[in-house]
Parts: structure tokens; C-alpha cells; sequence
């Protein structure tokens, strides 16, 4: 059974929706549109991973044209966006009227490429990125980022809200949505590295993390509200501060290093701080914010 086309992205609460992909991302996607009432196609290329779907309610497609065609919102979740385009371009004029939201991981340049892809083909694109685990799909907590056709937004916002309650659209460049993905994995690396090492240390000593946690807990919190101060100091370009500049920072790097060192904890991540911080000082920056050290990490 086929589905009339509806204007791109035209979508009521109970509009049909196609999913390509049942990785765990997929399937959890395609559940969310079941359980908000969404006549649901699923297309995979092991068409049996689309079984527990069918027997909640799902239409299992044999092909991605025939997917595609029983969809007014088309979303793809897959392993790169070659594959993505991929698909999308064997459903050839199946695609007509459609809305697609390409829920697949990558770069930003992958992601604009299949965006000006959809835009000479006509259709209309909403790239997105999610910023949870596939048990995370449909909690009114999870994030998901989107750039691309505003329209397609507007139109399926209620749609869009069964996958996460956090979803937001924060532009029209289809790549915003992977590097605002990235910069949150990076600094949630940066910080859980940094964690993993100070846990080190102290049960080196036989300190209780947990204890730590307690005790150190209103400290460890104000770093992350010290974030706002960064991004404007960095959108600003303005580094100089009365307070906490980086000649102060020097002598603590140093000692954590010192500290790893004599009990034999690898001192590289603290060393790399070390390294940081001496080259911005010796380049006169020495009154400057930490904020100053973004011109390290935009040299090629």
C-alpha cells in the first residue's frame, strides 16, 4: 500500500513515516513513530532484523523505492552518508513530495555534501544528529540537533519530538548539526580523561572516588558554569584578564605532573597541559585568560 505524497514535510500526528536502516538506532527510531501513532515502513538490508517491528504494528518493505514511496517523511539511519545518499538516490522519483531527515553520523562536509545532493534533486533535507544511545530515543531529555530546511522543522516538529524532547533546529547549514555533535563528545572526552586521571591518583592514595565526589563536588560543578565566561572571551577574541591567567596555571600543571610522576601514573594528559601553557607563556601571553589557548588548537 502506497502513500499519496504530501508536501514536503506536511506531516499530522498520525502521517506516515518511512524508516531505512534497523541498526539499534533505526530500530529504536522506527518504535518511537510507532508508539506515537505514525503508520510506520521499515526497510532494511537484512529484512529480518525489521521482524519485532512488523509485529508491533510496522510494514515491512522490499525495497528502498517501495520504502520510500509509502512515507511522506523519509528518515534515514545508517553507516555513512555515502550510504545514504546512496539510498535515497535508488528511489528514484519515489522521493517527489517527500520530506527526508538523514539521521546518519559522519562529518559536516558528508553531511552537506548529501544536503546539496537533496537540493539539486529537489527534495527537501533536514540533516540531524542525536546525542544519545538508541535506549535513549523518545525521552523528553534527549537532544537532537538539526540544520537544514527550516520548513521541514516547522512541518514535523511533532514528529521530530517523538525521537527527543530536546530536539531543537540551530541553523540552515546541514553541517552544524555534526560539529555541534562533535563539540560535545570532545569536551565530554577532554573532561572524562581528565576524571580518569585524577580517579588515579586518588585511589593511588587509597582515596574513595565517590568520597571525592562529595567533598569536591560544588568545585568540580563550577567548572562547567566557567564555560559560559570561555565562549565569549573566545567570540570576542578578547583574552585579557585580572584573574586566574596563565602564568597562574603553570605551577599546578607542573605539580600534577610532578605528583603522577612519583607515583607512577601516566603523566601524559597533564604533561600536554604543561606543554599548552609554556608555549602560549613564552609567546608573551602570560597575563591572558586560559580562553588565550584556542589559537593552539586552530594552527594547522
Amino acid at each position: 500500500m502506497t502513500a499519496e505524497a504530501a508536501p514536503a514535510g506536511n506531516l499530522d500526528t498520525l502521517s506516515s513515516v518511512t524508516v531505512l536502516g534497523l541498526g539499534e538506532m533505526g530500530t529504536a527510531l522506527a518504535g518511537a513513530f510507532l508508539d506515537g501513532g505514525h503508520p510506520t515502513t521499515v526497510w532494511n538490508r537484512t529484512p529480518e532484523k525489521a521482524d519485532a517491528l512488523v509485529a508491533k504494528g510496522a510494514r515491512r518493505a522490499a525495497s528502498v523505492r517501495d520504502a520510500v514511496a509509502a512515507g511522506s517523511l523519509v528518515v534515514v539511519s545508517v553507516k555513512g552518508n555515502e550510504h545514504a545518499r546512496a539510498l535515497l538516490e535508488s528511489a528514484g522519483d519515489a522521493l517527489d513530495g517527500r520530506a527526508v531527515v538523514n539521521l546518519t553520523d559522519g562529518t559536516s562536509a558528508e553531511a552537506k555534501a548529501v544536503a546539496e545532493w537533496a537540493g539539486g534533486r529537489g527534495v527537501a533535507y533536514l540533516h540531524g544528529q542525536i546525542m544519545t544511545i538508541a535506549p535513549g530515543i523518545g525521552s523528553p531529555e534527549t537532544v537532537v540537533f538539526y540544520g537544514g530546511d527550516s520548513t521541514v522543522y516547522d512541518r514535523n516538529r511533532s514528529a521530530l519530538g517523538l525521537l527527543g524532547g530536546r530536539g531543537s533546529l540551530i541553523g540552515a547549514g546541514a553541517g552544524a548539526p555534526a560539529l555541534y555533535g562533535m563539540a560535545v563528545h570532545g569536551t565530554m572526552w577532554g573532561a572524562l580523561n581528565g576524571f580518569l586521571h585524577a580517579a588515579a591518583l586518588l585511589s593511588d592514595e587509597g582515596i574513595e572516588v565517590k568520597q571525592f565526589l562529595e567533598q569536591a563536588g560544588p568545585s568540580v560543578a563550577a567548572l562547567l558554569g566557567y564555560l559560559p565566561v570561555i565562549a565569549d572571551e573566545v567570540d570576542r577574541a578578547e583574552y585579557a584578564t585580572p584573574y586566574g591567567a596563565l602564568q597562574h596555571h603553570l605551577p599546578s600543571a607542573e605539580d600534577l605532573v610532578r605528583e603522577s610522576r612519583a607515583r607512577g601514573i601516566n603523566a601524559e594528559f597533564p604533561g600536554y597541559t604543561v606543554g599548552l601553557v609554556s608555549r602560549a607563556l613564552e609567546a608573551g601571553h602570560g597575563e591572558d585568560s586560559y580562553a588565550r589557548l584556542i589559537e593552539h588548537f586552530r594552527r594547522p
